[in-house]
């Protein structure tokens, strides 16, 4: 039995990762989310899913983690998308970090920051990486300590 749960373990190693949304928070998400069918774990909204990490990582670990879920860091263009969120008091990195050859903050695709989104920005230290709070917006942590992470998977 004992080989049998660290085989089970090593197949399944980000299986303990929780969401660390209350019940409320999931089922107002699953309201907006029409069109979306997301894998157990991740909650639809608006034709997206979305992964919040309960398990803290690093901001490479987190990238990481994303990709090998076929997603990536979050990213947004309004702060309307995400309002369902609104009660979570945690920060998350999200996927937005400076690049020193083209001298500005971008998203992981490459796409630039609105100046209107997130205006303290330029204030924040291009030498770490950035975490997003629905309620107390945006701070600047270094790129390898732990912190939670959201994870964005676009269906469209």
């Amino acid at each position: 039995m004992a080989i049998m749960g660290i085989l089970l373990k090593n197949l399944y190693p980000e299986q303990s990762i929780q969401s660390t949304l209350s019940p409320n928070e999931i089922t107002e998400a699953q309201k907006g989310s029409d069109c979306c069918s997301c894998p157990k774990g991740w909650i639809g909204y608006q034709c997206n899913c979305y992964f919040f990490s309960g398990k803290l990582k690093n901001w490479t670990e987190s990238r990481s983690f994303c990709a090998s879920q076929n997603s990536s860091l979050l990213q947004f263009q309004n702060q309307d998308k995400l309002h369902f969120m609104s009660s979570s008091t945690y920060f998350y990195w999200i996927g937005l970090s400076y690049h020193k050859d083209k001298k500005a903050w971008l998203w992981e695709d490459g796409s630039s920051v609105s100046q209107d989104l997130l205006p303290s920005l330029q204030k924040l230290n291009t030498e770490k990486c950035i975490m997003y709070s629905s309620n107390q917006g945006i701070l600047d942590g270094r790129c390898d300590d732990d912190s939670r992470f959201i994870c964005k998977k676009e269906l469209i």
